[in-house]
């Protein structure tokens, strides 16, 4: 049995009604939800939208690998209207970012670092994103990031000091 977070959000549509049906097409489909955030109120991030973002964490118990649970992230993703897959940028070679009704991230699988051309972990990004340290502290707080070698709360701590 592995743990495994996630990180479900999203600003468009019936959010609360949707953010309710991921958990259990998570629950039904990766594993056991042992811990839940609070949902999270956040602008976007990257790009410019009027939808306010409501972000949720979760840790999952599971017998599914790391890329069998990105199979049914991405398959929960794509019933939201998800085109999964498909990264776009601009001119000058920047990210874009988009409103969603739904997306899903894993941000850790146990303590492994895993990188390939399909699957990150843990999230690269993760220690850059106020809308993950927050729910992410709230939850499993005391972890430590194995590739950053510090405690989500550190990581947390750090971020508001440089980001004031």
């Amino acid at each position: 049995m592995a743990r495994v977070v996630l990180l479900t959000g999203g600003n468009l549509g019936d959010v609360p009604s949707n953010m309710a049906l991921v958990l259990s097409l998570i629950s039904s489909g990766i594993g056991s939800i042992e811990v839940v955030s609070k949902i999270s109120e956040s602008e976007s991030w990257g790009f410019e939208s009027n939808d306010i973002f409501q972000n949720q964490v979760l840790v999952i118990d599971t017998d599914l690998n790391p890329y069998e649970v990105l199979a049914v992230t991405q398959n929960i993703e794509r019933e939201f209207g998800k085109i999964v897959g498909e990264l776009e940028f601009n001119g000058v070679g920047e990210r874009v970012y988009h409103s969603r009704e739904m997306d899903i991230d894993i941000l850790f699988y146990d303590d492994i670092i895993l990188d390939s051309e399909t699957l990150t972990i843990p999230h690269p990004r993760l220690h850059l994103r106020e809308f993950v340290l927050n729910p992410l502290s709230e939850v499993i707080g005391g972890y430590i990031h194995p590739k950053l070698d510090m405690s989500i709360n550190d990581i947390k701590d750090q971020y508001e000091r440089h980001n004031l």
